[in-house]
């Protein structure tokens, strides 16, 4: 018998992760489909890939062939199981179906199906719902695969809480077995308070299971939008706030923005650019709400009056003993 080298098939390492061989496989999958792919042979190849994913993707077969690819594997390529070896999961334990089993290999039906055939050198036990020896189960309860998708959304829809329409791609079997990409739309309720990175879970949304098994869960990530006035950190929100050099010296009250609103806010006297004011709570909503950081920055007019100018002059005067540069000694 030959020996399947499904990680070649997939194009992976044996250390790939199920991530990579996930990945592997859509794009492989999506290469070979007979219904697209314009190579003469597509259809074995696309077999191929199917057998080895199916395998792969379970970490108790994966452990499995790991073992039997170490000590039956032979140099010419043919492939001797070890005396006495027996699959300890089965053919019906990993969410195979009657007509994947079509497509599936001598060597994938000797290793993990129901066997029992001559000359095989082992036995395998278990009854499917055919009631044969070794048979494959039908109607195995498979549950679907969940999906990951981003939503972008800007500060104010996060903060408020939104409803937005999503869409994204399910996997699901056609007719024929065969794993096809499906469109799906869904509205969804944002919740007030979440921020970038975290992660809306919807039970049932993602890919359908087969055979009756439960569908899998659709997991938005949140992104946000730039924004052109405000910044973010963790649940705390920032301004920054630009003031006179008047209103830094003497102190003032003065207008500043927050999400949805304004409020006033002092200036204390004698402020300098960088000096940062909390508003307590005026952050992300939530149980423990963020607060809203006001950065003070000092803006110079462009052009000043005569008049403007003669008082700088005389400030000078005034304050002449006084060096904002002297910690750097100069």
């Amino acid at each position: 018998m030959d020996f399947k080298d499904y990680y070649a098939a997939l194009g992976v390492s044996e250390s790939a992760s199920p991530e990579d061989i996930k990945r592997a496989y859509r794009k492989l999958a999506r290469k070979y489909h007979p219904d697209v792919s314009k190579e003469t042979d597509a259809d074995e190849k696309f077999k191929d890939v199917g057998e080895a994913y199916e395998v792969l993707k379970d970490p108790e077969k994966r452990a499995e062939y790991d073992q039997l690819r170490k000590y039956g594997a032979r140099g010419d390529g043919s492939f001797e199981p070890p005396p006495g070896w027996q699959s300890a999961s089965g053919f019906g334990g990993g969410g195979y179906t009657e007509a994947d089993a079509a497509q599936f290999s001598d060597f994938f039906e000797e290793i993990f199906g129901g066997g029992g055939r001559a000359g095989g050198g082992f036995s395998r036990g278990g009854f499917g719902a055919t009631g044969r020896a070794g048979g494959f189960r039908q109607n195995m309860r498979v549950r679907g695969e969940d999906v990951h998708a981003r939503l972008s959304l800007f500060l104010e829809e996060v903060f408020h809480g939104c409803e937005k329409q999503v869409s994204f791609t399910v996997h699901q079997p056609d007719e024929h077995g065969h794993i096809m990409p499906r469109q799906k739309t869904l509205k969804v309720k944002i919740p007030a308070g979440m921020r970038e990175g975290q992660h809306l879970r919807l039970k049932g949304q993602g890919s359908p299971g087969s055979g009756g098994g439960d569908a899998g869960d659709l997991l938005l990530e949140i992104e946000l939008a730039p924004h052109p006035t405000f910044a973010v950190e963790g649940r705390d929100i920032l301004v920054t706030m630009p003031i006179t050099p008047w209103e830094a010296a003497l102190g003032a009250t003065v207008t500043v923005p927050t999400v949805g609103s304004r409020v006033n806010v002092k200036v204390p006297k004698g402020s300098s650019s960088g000096r940062k004011l909390r508003l307590k709570g005026k952050g992300f909503p939530g149980k423990h709400p963020g607060d809203q950081i006001v950065v003070l920055q000092v803006v110079m007019p462009e052009q000043h009056a005569p008049e403007a100018e003669k008082l700088y002059k005389q400030l000078a005067e005034a304050e002449k003993s006084f060096n904002p540069r002297s910690r750097l000694h100069v």
